[in-house]
């Protein structure tokens, strides 16, 4: 295998996000359900001989050492191939969102690579690599949605009802840590009992319901108002909104997933959006589209 071309890196919602302690090392301890979404970045690989790794921007300029390169060195390292690799991307899922954007693209990486260089590694291998990249990295590796806990490594894959969801970011963005060290941030929400609450037989109806909050919100509303302005300008059009992760994007649910995934130009449903907010009409994935590269 020579190349790998039009590799997708969907984005992530998380339907409610809950901070229910802090860790000695001051890593804090969540719970959140993560669903992809079909607003995806784009990657193409080719392999080299030389050992290299290299990365094109397609679209907007990436910081120098992008989490797609750091991914690649940390798989290369690890396996010790003497393969390189020329990473392009398309990227259009916008960073600082709280999207996933970035730990979408680094996963990927990693599964392309794994394939690419003949590595054939199981998941379970690439998982502790994928930690080490960032909190979000080993969702994207699972491959399903899931209820996710401790700082993002624990995973347990559930079903979620296809839905579609009205994604928006202000031109702010929102760095995790300003959102972390604020003193408005809640860190002592009710855990809530993973078995119990996907045993539930309620757990579509208490999730499409808008169960939870994001406890993020109030601290990042205080630190960009621009949120704010977003979360009530989705929730006059639809009746709900929340933000997503700890960036500055907001989702509101927008109906059930028959609907066709369609840019702002396209959707009868949205309308009007403000100069420089970035926005999409999405549809919930039932799973990665990269599940089957590390099974």
């Amino acid at each position: 295998m020579q190349a790998l071309y039009e590799v997708p890196a969907p984005a992530k919602l998380n339907l409610f996000l809950h901070v229910i302690g802090q860790r000695p090392d001051g890593y804090h301890l969540l719970q959140s359900v993560f669903v992809l979404i079909d607003w995806c970045d784009t990657l193409h690989f080719e392999r080299r001989s030389d050992g290299h790794l290299r990365r094109h921007d397609l679209c907007e300029a990436l910081p120098a050492d992008d989490l797609c390169l750091r991914a690649a060195r940390a798989l290369k390292q690890a396996s010790g191939t003497t393969l390189g690799a020329n990473i392009a991307i398309a990227k259009v899922v916008p960073w600082g969102a709280g999207l996933g954007g970035g730990s979408s693209d680094a996963a990927s990486t990693l599964l392309a690579l794994n394939r690419l260089w003949g590595l054939n590694w199981p998941r379970d291998r690439l998982m502790p690599l994928a930690l080490a990249l960032g909190a979000d990295v080993p969702f994207f590796v699972g491959g399903h949605n899931a209820f996710v806990e401790g700082i993002g490594e624990q995973l347990t894959p559930i079903p979620v009802t296809p839905a579609s969801f009205a994604v928006v970011k202000p031109r702010a963005s929102i760095t995790t840590p300003s959102i972390f060290r604020s003193p408005m941030l809640r860190r002592d929400s009710d855990a809530v009992i993973v078995t119990s609450f996907l045993a539930d037989t309620q757990l579509q109806r208490r999730l499409s319901a808008g169960f939870g909050c994001n406890d993020l919100q109030p601290p990042a509303e205080n630190l960009c108002p621009e949120v704010t302005q977003v979360a009530r300008w989705l929730a006059a059009r639809f009746g709900n909104s929340r933000m997503s992760g700890s960036g500055s994007a907001v989702f509101s649910r927008a109906g059930t997933g028959d609907q066709p995934g369609a840019t702002w130009d396209g959707s009868d449903l949205l309308r009007d959006l403000p100069p420089h907010w970035v926005g999409r009409l999405c549809r919930s994935l039932q799973h990665h589209p990269l599940v089957g590269w590390a099974d």
